[in-house]
């Protein structure tokens, strides 16, 4: 396949075509398969004939040519599209390539990815020739447009300006823009953010909506400015809503909200009959949340609550590649497509026995076929960070009023401080901490105290945020240093410090934000991290989601950022980062 995205050259298209006419033997054929049929809505018995990373025939005959052709037979076994996550931030902890091993053996095989990542952290010419190059991995990657950094940084201009913009929208394998955490600024009047929907609308992609609690007359509005999907329905009714508005909507079933059972239950009691126009996301799970699954999980839910196997399935694949404009190529076993195909022992176990992308085999008969891959993340300027400065006992000095107070793993509201910031240790008879956020390069701080996240942590230091910045969390001012010092020796990660010894850490050498391990390895770090957060007094569901938000601003209420302290609703600093 030619390395413009996925479109076959006309030698290619010549040599798929003489398969059918007998000239060349197919790579492999499927017999006797019982294949998930789109078009007719029903289960159909066919042959399926691959040649290299395309289907190429889907019907009742068996090639001429078979020299050199891999027979595969298929009864009794069932074959649907590859698993499509429509909604992924692949940098969490894993990076993209390790996301792409780890959930394509579960069947999911297409993604269409988050950039923030990829603006914060490299020039846009290299992130251009990485969402490129990404495709050369057996999976299929596409990607969004941000269109803001959904936090206050001192340099948002620069970044998200009208010419990076337009460069990730010419991008054929960027097929959406958003998601537009900044909605709010665009009912209320920001021309510049509605300019770039409008771009992304004369790009002939979509526009992704980030709408939680949006009333009907909200969800309308941006209807009408330009928004296709939402996914941040968190009720059967408000998932209904959309689709009354005409969204399609996304049901998510995420680390931070587990809740897709309740909501399709809802659905039904309301009276929803079809779901064509419904789509299944994970929305950037964190590790340990897909040790049971990815997509896969959620069609096991659908099954589980009595939706149609047709629709649990479609909406996985065929509703996704249809709403992008994918359908010609994705999900669906029909000619034409590429060929990624999972292989079922039954329709009511998405889990797939066997799994081919791009035609090759991942999973076979219940084991991985397919090496774990590489990707050279250095040639892209996203290696290890270099934090070639330090910090000090001078830089923990605390006298802000202003604190932030965690209501959830996500939701922040401000509180007044009443102790003393001064001391050098903090008592584990409260839940109030010290709290910074540093600049990687070393250039600012921003000092406060944290009310919620624990009785018990020491010192704690993460380079995985929403903006590639140091937290720090902590009691101890000097195990808050020994974290830091603990992530700068590892070039980028999280580190948990007792004592001066550490605890538990998770090494992020990928820009500081991503590991290179395997996401079966990943999960383990995670779970050991959290375990110990629990034991020293986290309380909430996800602590590595609690960091990557600490800084975002399309959540309520209160925010560290590079600018300082940030109010979200009143959208002023309350007071400003200091440089160092």
């Amino acid at each position: 396949m030619s390395n413009q995205f996925l479109v076959w050259s006309k030698v290619e298209l010549r040599r798929h075509q003489a398969v059918i006419l007998g000239e060349l033997a197919p790579t492999m054929v499927l017999k006797n398969a019982t294949y998930l049929n789109t078009a007719r809505h029903c289960w159909t018995k066919a042959n399926i004939w691959i040649y290299d990373n395309r289907i190429v025939y889907v019907g009742d005959n068996m090639p001429q040519e078979t020299n050199g052709t891999e027979m595969v037979e298929l009864d009794g076994k069932y074959v649907v599209p590859g698993y499509i996550e429509p909604h992924a931030h692949p940098f969490q902890l894993y990076n993209p390539q390790t996301l792409g091993d780890y959930a394509s053996f579960r069947g999911t095989t297409t993604f269409i990815c988050d950039n923030l990542k990829l603006f914060l952290s490299t020039p846009i010419t290299k992130a251009l020739s990485l969402m490129e190059d990404m495709n050369k991995l057996p999976y299929t990657y596409y990607w969004w447009c941000r269109f803001d950094s959904q936090s206050e940084l001192l340099n948002e201009d620069s970044l998200f300006s009208l010419s990076n913009v337009k460069k990730m929208l010419s991008s054929p394998y960027v097929i959406q823009g958003g998601e537009l955490t900044s909605w709010p600024k665009v009912i209320q009047g920001d021309d510049n953010l509605l300019h770039y929907m409008r771009e992304t609308r004369r790009a002939g992609k979509r526009v992704e909506g980030h709408l939680p609690g949006a009333s009907e007359k909200t969800l309308t509005q941006m209807a009408l400015l330009g928004v296709d999907c939402d996914h941040e329905a968190m009720t059967g009714e408000e998932a209904m809503m959309r689709l009354n508005l005409g969204y399609t909507t996304s049901l998510r079933y995420s680390s931070i909200r587990p809740d897709l059972r309740q909501i399709l239950r809802e659905m039904k009691e309301i009276g929803a009959t079809h779901f064509d126009r419904v789509i299944f996301t994970t929305d950037g799970s964190t590790p340990a949340f897909y040790e049971d699954g990815v997509t896969d999980t959620m069609i096991s839910i659908a099954l589980e609550e009595g939706i149609d196997p047709i629709d649990a399935y479609n909406m996985a694949s065929y509703n996704i590649a249809r709403y992008y404009g994918k359908e010609h190529i994705l999900g669906m076993v029909a000619p034409g497509r590429v060929a990624h195909l999972n292989i079922l022992d039954s329709v009511q176990h998405p889990s797939p026995d066997s799994v081919l992308a791009k035609g090759q085999w991942i999973k076979r008969n219940g084991k991985a076929v397919k090496e774990s891959t590489s990707f050279p993340w250095n040639d892209y300027g996203m290696g290890p960070l270099d934090l070639n400065w330090d910090l000090t006992l001078k830089d923990f000095q605390f006298s802000s009023l202003a604190g932030i107070e965690m209501v959830n793993s996500v939701i922040t509201k401000p509180y007044h401080i009443s102790l003393n910031p001064t001391a050098e240790k903090l008592d584990e008879d409260h839940d109030e901490c010290f709290f910074m956020l540093v600049d990687k390069k070393g250039k600012w701080r921003v000092n406060t105290l944290l009310k919620g996240f624990a009785t018990g942590v020491s010192g704690f230091a993460s380079s995985y945020s929403s903006t590639g910045d140091i937290l720090l969390i902590g009691k101890s001012k000097r195990d808050m240093l020994a974290a830091f010092n603990r992530i700068k020796e590892m070039k980028g990660g999280i580190a948990l410090v007792e004592n001066g010894s550490v605890v538990s850490a998770i090494r992020l050498p990928i820009s500081g934000g991503m590991s290179p391990l395997a996401v079966e390895e990943l999960i383990e770090e995670e779970k050991k991290l959290t375990s110990e957060l629990r034991k020293r007094g986290y309380a909430f569901e996800d602590p590595i989601y609690s960091l990557l938000f600490f800084s975002s601003t399309h959540l309520p209420y209160i925010r560290i950022t590079q600018l300082g302290l940030y109010d979200v609703k009143k959208k002023v600093i309350l007071f400003p980062s200091i440089m160092r």
